[in-house]
């Protein structure tokens, strides 16, 4: 159960499973909890109801050991491990595991930043040897945000030592992200959200986030536009009151055009394959760590 299909990364390792909701709108379509209604009473995952109960998976601790290949590795994919739940000594294993597998690159990525500094500070600083163990360089410590809203967890994040990451996605509305904060940041990814219920992403959100990481310096990758993508053209019919438009499939459809007025670029829901991840017809690949498999094209 450790290959993937998600593209910016070669493998999962969960040695933490299970999660609850975070009383953030990110959480409202959660992937992971779907998928583990599917793998319950299997691959370690507890029968129904509690097959997204928070659990520790000893036996997964050694998984990375044994992959000779270097791989870049996202940490608790169907979890988080900076869950309430989640003991401080079983993340001193997890870290441990990712310090004896320095050929591995590790994304660590949580909406719980505050829970990640306490333990940062409070139990591994106490608990390693020697400074060189304190902060991992194949780790990339990562946050998700999705509004403006949840911008204290990137402030959060670059109180604790190491290399940063911000996953915004799945996004659901504008951000603009500090200067002092964009700056501390090793890289930033934008995405649409995919799978049943997916929200549009309207893409002047990703373009913001773009324009400010190319301003400073920083790397930008567009992971994808999820469900759904704008239109390639929009006129409107007085006689009708239908704005007519060409989906990316060169379809001729039409809605009702008082619903559009006010979205200067409207979407349609297509699907993520047909969706793609261009941005502006161009691709953005600008991850701070090298993806091995690297990234289909898409659309």
């Amino acid at each position: 159960m450790s290959k993937t299909r998600i593209e910016w990364a070669d493998r999962v390792w969960n040695p933490i499973t299970g999660c609850t909701h975070a009383f953030t709108p990110g959480c409202d379509n959660c992937y992971a909890r779907r998928m583990a209604k599917r793998l319950a009473g299997r691959f370690g995952y507890p029968e129904k109801p509690h097959e997204f109960d928070v659990t520790f998976h000893a036996d997964k601790l050694e998984e990375p050991l044994r992959w000779r290949k270097p791989r870049v590795v996202f940490v608790c994919s169907m979890g988080d491990l900076f869950h309430e739940d989640v003991t401080w000594e079983q993340r001193g294993d997890v870290w441990q595991a990712m310090y004896e597998a320095p050929q591995h690159t590790f994304l660590v990525l949580t909406k719980r930043p505050a829970e990640m500094r306490d333990w940062f500070v409070g139990y591994w600083q106490e608990a390693v040897a020697t400074s060189d163990e304190l902060v991992l360089s194949n780790v990339y410590l990562g946050v998700s945000v999705e509004t403006q809203d949840q911008m204290w967890r990137v402030e959060e994040l670059v109180k604790i030592p190491g290399k940063h990451w911000v996953n915004f996605g799945p996004l659901l509305g504008p951000v603009t992200i500090p200067p002092e904060l964009l700056a501390r940041l090793a890289g930033v990814a934008v995405e649409g959200e995919s799978g049943p219920g997916a929200r549009p992403m309207h893409p002047d959100w990703a373009r913001s986030i773009r324009t400010q990481c190319l301003e400073a310096g920083i790397p930008f990758t567009f992971k994808q536009w999820g469900e759904w993508k704008e239109t390639l053209a929009v006129w409107p019919d007085p006689e009708t009151r239908l704005a007519h438009f060409v989906d990316i499939r060169g379809n001729l459809e039409a809605k009702d055009y008082s619903a559009m007025l006010h979205d200067p670029s409207p979407m349609i829901r297509v699907g993520k394959k047909a969706a793609g991840r261009l941005l502006d017809g161009q691709l953005w690949n600008q991850w701070p760590w090298h993806v091995i498999g690297g990234m289909p094209d898409g659309e």
